[in-house]
């Protein structure tokens, strides 16, 4: 028992960090619906404010801590609530979109003022023996981080039984006009929360980069995953639950790395125990447990395109030109545009599974890996090499069938928990195993005919294959299958009620984009010769979905231009670099991230047409001021045509109905 002691102590102490984060993620998504995937990014936030704080500007670490915390926190509690607030009227997919583009948003700025290497952090609590079990040290800050939390914990639950604002944030999501008819004012209770939980990811954050000793934008950016697998355990509403969660995934973590640092075939378990507790808990937990929280909005239906046939048609035939021109037009940068055609088949995969049967996947940069890695293996196995990429991109189809098996039973927020957490635990577990990259490079190349080492050979090759996926695709959202996916998505209770099989259909475009993924990772590896884990980051998933929300509604069009902003643009950092006055093109490139985060956070508050609600409401008042109110200018043509004229049967019924319009304007 005695080996086991530190484990406990390190274990809970991390515990007691993680419960507190995950009480405010579930605080906020209890009183707003919005689950927050930026989270982390909150926590990360607070730590660099601590950091520049202490480190940077010489303040005592007590000031540092509550400016960090107490005013720091705050300030994005409200800047929070004011998001959730423009949330409150869209889908879920969208408030998803939203908070990764948040994250993107926040990590980026991070990168760019702090840069993207660890920096070391100096722990401020005191470090001092406290007493010791079985001879095993344990110091004040495992004591102070333990109590923290438990405090925490209780006084969110005196604060929720005991206090008038604690029951209004119970109320204020189920019905807030109930709740303002009390002359409780939901706004404010909206507010409180989001600050409150905004805090205790600002605390959690810096205790933890304390724990850690070094700050570390993307361990720091996914604590919220250790949130996640935490407030599962409560079932995302229950703040003790969550704390106690959180000691038992700490718990689970420690223990788990003691055992399997002797078996280098499970070393990454321990590292991945918050998202297996979040799997186990929503496979086994009752449907009827995990609704989510807030009214269920229904997505827009995707408005008719505003251009005539002959239009688009032209439009087409122009692109198609200019793609067929790209290696005679580009120069040096064709190599970007060959990553770029890899790409548009990730795209269409993602467009497929997102905007035709409306399901979320933030795991799609680890279907391209396992394809890559296939493709990788088959190759050393002397396979051909279109074969090699078929088997690359087919590998992956039952792995979107076990991804399928949460989407059966769970909801969008859910379904988006589970494939995050899958490929986080892909990329921090399997990722280093020889049947994936392993710790050296994969070979991969490209196929030994037609002078295809040549570029712009090259390129027409993987033009060919994205346009014989965009076929694929096409082929799909026109047949019965994509029928069903848009019904699925427009109401599964309806599909269902109606005969069909929901399920299954699930399970297919599960299928389908996962072997669309894994042939866009097939052909990226080729590119380079060889593939290495950091060669596909999973962070990354956030990012493509970030770009997606961007780039348009029809799978198509979005497809390209999300694969151009994604890697094509890359390319030409350099030259905006130039053209800014010789800025970093690292800069420019963080920059960029930060663009599309900002710009998927307007795509999801716009997603329900409030821009062309707004453009239609202004067109009225622009009327009406240049030419008068609806009633006053027929009222002028009526008297008008009296004075030309003698008074008729006719002038009498119009006077009735202008005086009937005159009482419906408005």
């Amino acid at each position: 028992m005695k080996d086991y002691i530190p484990y406990i102590i390190f274990g809970l102490t991390s515990g007691a960090i993680y419960g507190i984060s995950a009480m405010g993620l579930v605080l906020t998504y209890k009183t707003a619906g919005v689950f927050n995937f930026a989270h982390g990014a909150v926590c990360a936030a607070a730590a660099y404010a601590f950091y520049d704080l202490r480190e940077l500007q010489g303040l005592p670490w007590p000031v540092a801590a509550a400016l960090a915390v107490l005013v720091f926190g705050a300030l994005l509690g409200l800047i929070l609530e004011r998001m959730a607030l423009v949330l409150a009227n869209v889908s879920t997919a969208y408030k998803i979109v939203a908070t990764v583009g948040l994250l993107v948003a926040i990590r980026s700025c991070i990168v760019l003022r702090y840069g993207a290497e660890a920096l070391p952090f100096q722990p401020f609590l005191p470090q001092e023996t406290a007493f010791r079990i079985e001879g095993v040290r344990v110091n004040y800050d495992n004591v102070i981080d333990l109590l923290l939390g438990i405090a925490a914990a209780v006084a969110l639950f005196v604060f929720f039984r005991a206090s008038r604002l604690g029951t209004a944030m119970r109320g204020v999501v189920d019905d807030a006009p109930l709740l303002d008819m009390t002359g409780q004012s939901p706004a404010a209770v909206r507010r409180s929360a989001w600050i409150i939980g905004s805090v205790f990811a600002a605390a959690s954050g810096v205790l933890f980069a304390s724990v850690q000793q070094q700050l570390d934008v993307n361990i720091l950016t996914l604590l919220v995953v250790q949130a996640f697998g935490a407030a599962a355990v409560g079932l995302f509403r229950s703040l003790p639950l969550a704390f106690v969660g959180g000691l038992a995934v700490g718990l689970l973590q420690k223990l788990a790395g003691k055992e399997v640092a002797s078996h280098a075939e499970l070393q990454g378990i321990d590292t991945n125990m918050p998202f297996l507790v979040l799997l186990l808990v929503l496979l086994v937990a009752r449907r009827q447990q995990l609704v989510e929280v807030g009214r269920h909005i229904k997505e827009r239906a995707v408005p008719p395109s505003p251009f005539p046939a002959w239009v688009r048609t032209a439009g087409f035939a122009a692109l198609t030109v200019f793609i067929l021109l790209v290696p005679q037009i580009v120069g040096t940068k064709l190599a970007f545009w060959n990553v770029t055609a890899t790409q548009v088949i990730l795209f269409l995969s993602l467009g497929l599974l997102v905007r035709t049967s409306g399901q979320i996947s933030l795991c799609h940069i680890g279907f391209a890996a396992i394809g890559a890695a296939g493709f990788g293996h088959m190759l050393q196995h002397d396979v051909p090499w279109g074969l090699a990429v078929l088997i690359g991109g087919a590998i992956v189809i039952p792995i979107g069938a076990i991804i399928a098996l949460p989407a059966m039973r769970l909801p969008t927020l859910y379904l988006a928990l589970a494939t995050l957490g899958f490929n986080i635990m892909l990329a921090q577990y399997a990722f280093g195993k020889s049947y994936m990259f392993g710790f050296g490079r994969l070979d991969a190349r490209r196929p030994d005919v037609w002078g295809m080492e040549d570029d712009k050979r090259y390129y027409y090759l993987l033009v060919t294959i994205a346009f014989l996926c965009l076929l694929l695709v096409l082929a799909v959202e026109r047949s019965r299958l994509g029928r069903l996916l848009r019904a699925m998505s427009d109401s599964p209770t309806a599909l269902t009620t109606s005969g069909m099989n929901v399920n299954v259909t699930r399970v297919m475009v599960f299928c389908i984009s996962g072997f669309l993924a894994g042939i866009s990772g097939a052909l990226y590896a080729s590119l380079f010769g060889s593939v290495n884990q950091d060669s596909f980051n999973y962070l990354d998933s956030l990012v493509v979905l970030a770009i997606l929300a961007i780039s348009g509604r029809r799978t198509i069009t979005a497809a390209l231009v999300a694969a151009f902003l994604y890697k094509g643009l890359p390319g030409y950092v350099d030259t905006i670099a130039s053209a800014l006055g010789d800025q970093d093109p690292v800069q420019v490139q963080t920059c960029l991230n930060i663009l599309f985060g900002v710009l998927a956070i307007a795509a999801a508050a716009l997603s329900q047409g409030q821009f062309q609600n707004w453009l239609s409401d202004r067109g009225t008042v622009w009327e009406e001021r240049s030419s008068g109110p609806r009633e006053l200018r027929y009222q002028t043509v009526v008297a008008a045509r009296r004075a030309k004229r003698p008074r008729t049967e006719t002038d009498r019924s119009d006077e009735l109905v202008g005086a009937g319009s005159g009482g419906r304007h408005g």
